[in-house]
């Protein structure tokens, strides 16, 4: 089984994260969006809830689930079998970024290998920062959030879902 990994923090989730599990969905048998816990990064949203947005967001696709990993993204892809890494760039400085993870993973795990996806034009402006300012100063978000995600991100603001509860 081709297995493939889609890592980021989805602080939220966005659209361009959902188009990035779809085209990793239809090129791998299964793929897992790990949501990664990062300490040393200040998030909007906690783990849990980031995981619950990932979740509603991907429930449409058959083969692909949701996952949270606090740890090295190489030991999350050989705990799971996955021997790719399936990763978003939307110009030149994400691929530069992207090149260099690559070059580590692959240090840290010779037989992972990372697939590097354009985004697709009509994503290119929509990042989670923009979608976290938006969201700071009250503005509509459906164009940029998943819907599904969307339900479970308005749940978490009016107080009814916290933190996995």
């Amino acid at each position: 089984m081709r297995r493939a990994i889609c890592p980021g923090s989805f602080d939220p989730v966005t659209v361009g994260h959902l188009d990035l599990a779809e085209r990793a969905a239809a090129i791998f048998d299964e793929v897992v969006v790990c949501v990664m816990v990062n300490g040393e990064k200040r998030t909007m949203f906690t783990p849990r809830q980031r995981l619950e947005m990932v979740q509603a967001a991907v429930e449409h696709l058959p083969n692909v689930r949701a996952a949270l990993w606090e740890g090295l993204l190489a030991d999350f892809a050989r705990r799971e079998g996955a021997r790719a890494l399936v990763k978003g760039a939307r110009g030149g400085t994400d691929f530069d970024w992207e090149y260099q993870m690559a070059q580590i993973n692959r240090d840290l795990w010779p037989a992972l290998d990372t697939v590097i996806l354009p985004a697709r034009a009509e994503h290119l402006h929509i990042s989670s920062t923009m979608v976290r300012d938006m969201l700071r100063h009250g503005q509509r978000l459906e164009p940029y959030v998943p819907a599904g995600a969307l339900e479970a991100l308005r749940m978490i603001q009016e107080g009814k879902k916290e933190d996995g509860k």
